[in-house]
């Protein structure tokens, strides 16, 4: 059975970037601005407390771990924060990828492991699109080992340590997104694929891309109402059905064209549509230019 999660996870192409341990010493907080890249914490011990973007904060306790696929602005702090316009000490570097915040003469009351990936696939924002905003995991152990393991291997130069480390990332992601499944995720594939009848269409559109699909034919697979499948599946993936189509659908055929995997006809019969020109004008709609012209830039971007 095809697994709609790991095929949008693979096609990210996760890859480690930066990984840490911190000792905090409350009370003490940072901030910082990122480019959209992920970004995990999982708290090993004690506990903080963490902004992402304009969310509300969110409390991290022992145990917690906590994932963003594409982060922006991070605001972090112990679970008592100091005063707002009281200056801060910067990190302190210990080596070894281990860091100290907080007053130097207060006990250290929490540690946490702190992670950027980054994805390489340059289809990267239109799959995260279809990922939760936030996920926040509660007393999941497994995260833990798992972060425990990408850390350890990013710090070894061992062989085949890239190849590794992208499958301990993929293993990650899809671990941590499949814990939330049954949380009250917001709009996104997790908590589509967490509603058995929306994750049975979503299934199918993924098994048979190139079907012809329609929204009856979606939720008679459902086996709900078209009006009632429509709203559901609009709610809870946060696109409506034939939009998450056609994202998927692109999504595949960028695939395709960055591996040189056909010509443009072919790539379009793989991908759902009956001619190469009905293919090439929905792929200039969707993605700015066509398809041909895709796979060159792609190509040579690589090298090839």
């Amino acid at each position: 059975m095809t697994d709609p999660l790991a095929e949008v996870v693979t096609l990210l192409q996760p890859g480690a970037r930066y990984s840490k341990l911190v000792h905090g010493a409350s009370p003490w907080r940072i901030r910082r601005a990122d480019t959209g890249q992920p970004f995990y914490c999982v708290v090993l011990e004690g506990g903080c407390r963490i902004a992402i973007d304009d969310h509300e904060p969110v409390e991290l306790l022992s145990g917690d771990f906590l994932l963003v696929p594409a982060a922006y602005g991070v605001a972090n702090s112990s679970l008592m924060p100091p005063p707002p316009g009281v200056d801060m000490l910067a990190p302190v570097a210990l080596g070894n990828g281990e860091f100290r915040i907080g007053a130097p003469d207060r006990p250290i009351d929490s540690r946490m492991m702190i992670g950027h990936c980054s994805f390489g696939s340059p289809d990267a924002s239109l799959l995260v699109s279809l990922l939760p905003q936030i996920v926040h995991v509660r007393g999941e152990r497994r995260l833990a080992t798992l972060v425990e393991l990408v850390r350890e291997e990013s710090r070894e130069q061992r062989p085949a340590r890239e190849v590794v480390l992208s499958r301990l990332l993929e293993v990650l992601l899809i671990e941590a997104l499949r814990s939330m499944a049954e949380m009250n995720a917001s709009p996104g594939l997790v908590r589509g694929l967490s509603d058995s009848r929306l994750a049975a269409a979503i299934r199918r559109m993924h098994e048979h891309p190139t079907r012809a699909w329609t929204v009856a034919d979606l939720a008679k697979e459902a086996a709900l109402s078209r009006s009632t499948f429509f709203e559901r599946f609009s709610r809870a993936v946060g696109v409506a059905p034939m939009e998450y189509l056609l994202t998927w659908r692109m999504a595949l055929a960028k695939d395709l064209l960055r591996r040189n995997a056909g010509g443009v006809g072919e790539i379009a019969q793989r991908v759902g549509y009956s001619s190469a020109s009905t293919f090439s004008v929905a792929f200039t709609r969707h993605v700015g230019r066509p398809p041909t012209q895709y796979a060159r830039e792609a190509q040579l971007a690589a090298g090839r």
